[in-house]
């Protein structure tokens, strides 16, 4: 089997309560009044496709569409806006979980930049077409801002597993 070009250090797996954590804190940012601007990044959609990328039989379809019915409900929309566009997320980050890794992170956040303006085009779709209104152009930002968040995304996810599993005085990390 041919392996990946990159140096890096094989990973620990990731803790489950750190999954869930991770989640949740991408959930409440989501949830702060900062007044909803299209332009703004869903962290839960970003948490969400990096985990069904990294740890895709922890965290997968079920656990989107879960917090996208969460997110319909805290934001009043209809009921499963959200949860379609989660879900859709979920799958395709599963789906790509294996090539995806094999780009440096400049090339995965290339790589998912679609995932996500297909994912802010379904919410779209199904807005308008239970009549709502266009929410403006500034709703071409969000998709671009969440792939620019991939890279401090996977560097904080990430730090947790990249620790030594038995650290010594000769191996202090």
């Amino acid at each position: 089997m041919i392996m990946p070009r990159s140096t890096d250090q094989l990973l620990l797996p990731a803790r489950p309560l750190f999954i869930a954590l991770t989640l949740l804190s991408a959930f409440a940012l989501n949830l702060l009044p900062l007044g909803r601007q299209p332009a703004m990044p869903d962290w839960l959609a970003v948490v969400v496709v990096f985990w069904g990328v990294h740890q895709p039989r922890r965290v997968g379809i079920g656990w989107a569409f879960g917090f996208g019915l969460l997110m319909d409900v805290h934001q009043g929309a209809l009921l499963g806006q959200h949860a379609l566009a989660y879900a859709l997320l979920g799958f395709a980050a599963i789906s790509i979980h294996r090539r995806l890794l094999w780009f440096g992170l400049a090339g995965q956040a290339a790589q998912v930049l679609p995932l996500f303006v297909a994912a802010h085009g379904v919410q779209l779709l199904v807005r308008v077409v239970a009549g709502d209104a266009f929410p403006g152009w500034g709703l071409l930002l969000a998709p671009l801002l969440e792939a620019a968040l991939w890279l401090p995304a996977t560097l904080v996810l990430l730090a947790p597993q990249r620790r030594a599993p038995d650290p010594d005085e000769n191996r202090p990390l």
